[in-house]
């Protein structure tokens, strides 16, 4: 009696840790951001201001449209390093159109829009058609799309007219307009993912491509999709983020891709595919946010903020080994041999 006693004890135990650790991974990025706000807000009394949360939520919004294209394509199983390039080159062309064609505020950001979906076609044309490897595609663009831009301004600094400083200082409702353009590209995906056949078949793919296929699902057109909703997510990003500064030159979106993977990740999405969702990816950039801004708000060295984030990122990875690492043991312990 004593030792079934002893037994079922320490069943309880071992199951007590596993619940214990696997809430610590499923909830790790809203665990890490209150650790975060606690810290700063213990700084500083006026770290909570609303001022402050505005300008977290402002400056979260360009790191969060883009994250969210990362993770459409993170669900396939796949990744695009090529987001920085392709905000970069976009608003160039829409920069250019408005200094010396006269473009207005709407055709120019359609321009944008346009080249950045393009961007992210040939990505996905050289994945799915070519069949070469993501990481190796983007990695290409990435170096291509920066070279095009650094070509058509030679290398010079573009100054966009007031209109569009005007354009990015709107409000509505006393809402600022990155933080509007934010909520819609949410809700967008957020439907998409979750309402849609399309969404489904987004995680199918990222599963199993080849159950995916066997199912029914084209899978070169849902892959070709998400890439090209990458790019125009990086292009509104960078067009919304322009219009803020009002001033582009050659290091504009450089590492915006690293933040964006790191708001997913630290979001729960898995760079493995088939795991994440939208939720996440806005509390990932929030939180890649709050430690910049927390930083600069304490007047920390700039040159240890990179360092900072590198660690987030690092901190994302773990996380999210951790968490395949789990699943795979949850997976094993349902499976049974077949009986002969």
């Amino acid at each position: 009696m004593k030792a079934t006693m002893g037994i079922q004890t320490r069943r309880e135990s071992a199951n007590g840790r596993m619940t214990v650790t696997q809430f610590i991974l499923n909830y790790s990025t809203i665990i890490l951001f209150v650790i975060i706000l606690l810290v700063f807000s213990l700084s500083s009394s006026r770290f909570l201001s609303l001022e402050s949360v505005i300008n977290v939520a402002k400056q979260a919004s360009f790191t969060g449209i883009i994250a969210v294209g990362m993770t459409f394509v993170l669900l396939t199983g796949g990744i695009d390093l090529s987001v920085g390039s392709n905000m970069y080159l976009s608003s160039v062309a829409a920069g250019l159109l408005m200094r010396h064609a006269g473009f207005e505020v709407l055709p120019a950001l359609l321009v944008a829009l346009l080249v950045g979906t393009l961007f992210g076609a040939f990505n996905a044309f050289c994945i799915v058609k070519l069949r070469i490897v993501p990481f190796m595609v983007t990695l290409g663009t990435l170096v291509v799309g920066r070279g095009l831009g650094t070509a058509f301004t030679e290398s010079k600094q573009i100054d966009f007219p007031e209109r569009m400083m005007a354009f990015g200082q709107t409000q509505i409702l006393g809402i600022p307009m990155p933080i509007i353009a934010f909520a819609i590209v949410i809700v967008l995906a957020y439907v998409m993912l979750t309402r849609l056949a399309a969404g489904r078949q987004i995680y199918a793919i990222g599963n199993d491509v080849e159950v995916a296929k066997k199912a029914g699902i084209n899978t070169d057109r849902v892959t070709a999709s998400v890439y090209m909703i990458a790019g125009f997510c990086a292009a509104l990003a960078g067009f919304i983020l322009i219009s803020q500064i009002g001033r582009l030159d050659r290091s504009f979106g450089e590492g915006k891709e690293f933040d964006a993977i790191a708001a997913a990740v630290l979001g729960g999405a898995s760079l493995f595919g088939g795991v994440g969702n939208v939720t996440g990816t806005v509390i990932g950039a929030l939180l890649i946010q709050l430690v910049q801004y927390g930083l600069q708000f304490n007047n920390v060295n700039l040159y240890i903020q990179p360092m900072v984030r590198a660690v987030i990122i690092f901190i994302a990875v773990f996380f999210d080994s951790l968490r395949e690492g789990n699943l795979a043991k949850l997976k094993r312990r349902f499976i049974r041999p077949v009986e002969g």
